[in-house]
């Protein structure tokens, strides 16, 4: 829910996003940090302070924002729903026309962000950050990396720093990019594979002065499943009648694999049965999702042209109609 505001200003040139959570003592310094970067900015802009679910006085501290600078936007979260959600909010409320996405505990750092929109001026749809001498523990560092090559990998693109908050982009194609799970890490690579222009730049990284990570190791399960997804998806997109061959191939294979041993009677006869009829069973339900993905590819684009042409032959019947009376 958007804090309400006491008058509306035009619509400014950059809107920055910035989820929090727990963050307190990082609102009042990120404001004035924000402020100083763009005190000689002839651009306009406004701040959106997402608060997800804070537990301490971080909410408060940011509506404070509000009545002693009008640039600020407050939207809050009734509880916690997760960097992507509360981003995702701040990006929809966002009003300008390049919208900038960073971090709020400081570490991000906001003087990077001129020559972000600078390098959207020069035609690139999207630009994002890359963090080259990041000021993490070496856990997050090596994880980062190896998430940022499976990534790369699976999706076939070339972005340095997926997990790098500080990005910006046009508005029209970030508002529409889906969000869901831990989806605001791939945007990079999503643009890319849309045919969006896509930039990189080295940007500044700082240790966290206050508080702590809110949003750390356990959120790579979802990111794994997240790879997964989008991986099918891009087979389904790019391969709609085949996306599933390989699985399915797979799993039967292996299904009548068991069965044999079964057959020649393995110690383990009954674990492996159940086994087997398992993979063959998921074979089948996915065989099954094949010919209905294959169906669907087929059949969509017709009844899109049946009902393009179908709308062209009323507005022919309204026209005659119009015509005639």
């Amino acid at each position: 829910m958007e804090q309400p505001t006491e008058k509306k200003r035009p619509a400014p040139d950059f809107s920055v996003v910035v989820p929090l959570y727990n963050e307190e003592d990082n609102v009042a310094l990120l404001h004035g940090a924000l402020t100083d970067a763009f005190a000689e900015s002839r651009r306009s802009y406004e701040i959106i302070l997402v608060d997800d679910g804070s537990k301490d006085a971080t909410l408060s501290r940011a509506v404070a924002l509000t009545e002693r600078d009008d640039r600020v936007r407050v939207v809050e979260f009734r509880r916690n729903y997760g960097q992507t959600a509360a981003m995702a909010a701040g990006i929809h409320t966002a009003r300008g026309r390049a919208i900038v996405t960073m971090d709020g505990d400081l570490q991000n750092d906001p003087r990077d962000i001129p020559e972000l929109l600078a390098l959207l001026d020069q035609g690139n749809d999207m630009v994002a950050g890359w963090r080259r001498k990041r000021q993490d523990e070496g856990k997050r560092v090596f994880i980062s990396k190896m998430a940022n090559r499976i990534i790369n990998k699976v999706l076939g693109v070339e972005v340095r720093d997926s997990g790098c908050s500080l990005k910006a982009f046009r508005r029209e194609l970030i508002q529409s990019l889906p969000f869901h799970g831990e989806m605001h890490r791939f945007i990079p690579a999503l643009s890319q594979l849309a045919g969006a222009q896509v930039a990189q730049v080295e940007v500044r990284h700082h240790a966290r002065r206050f508080g702590v990570s809110k949003y750390g190791f356990s959120r790579i399960y979802k990111v794994a499943l997240d790879i997964i997804s989008i991986h099918f998806l891009l087979r389904y997109a790019r391969h709609p009648k085949t996306w599933l061959v390989g699985p399915i191939a797979t799993l039967f294979a292996s299904g009548i694999l068991i069965a044999i041993l079964v057959e020649a009677g393995h110690r383990n006869a009954i674990v492996l049965w159940s086994i087997g009829v398992l993979l063959l069973s998921a074979a089948g339900h996915l065989a099954a999702l094949a010919a209905l993905a294959y169906l669907l590819s087929v059949v969509e684009p017709r009844v899109s042209q049946y009902a393009r042409i179908a709308a062209k032959l009323l507005s022919k019947d309204d026209l005659a109609g119009k015509i005639g009376s």
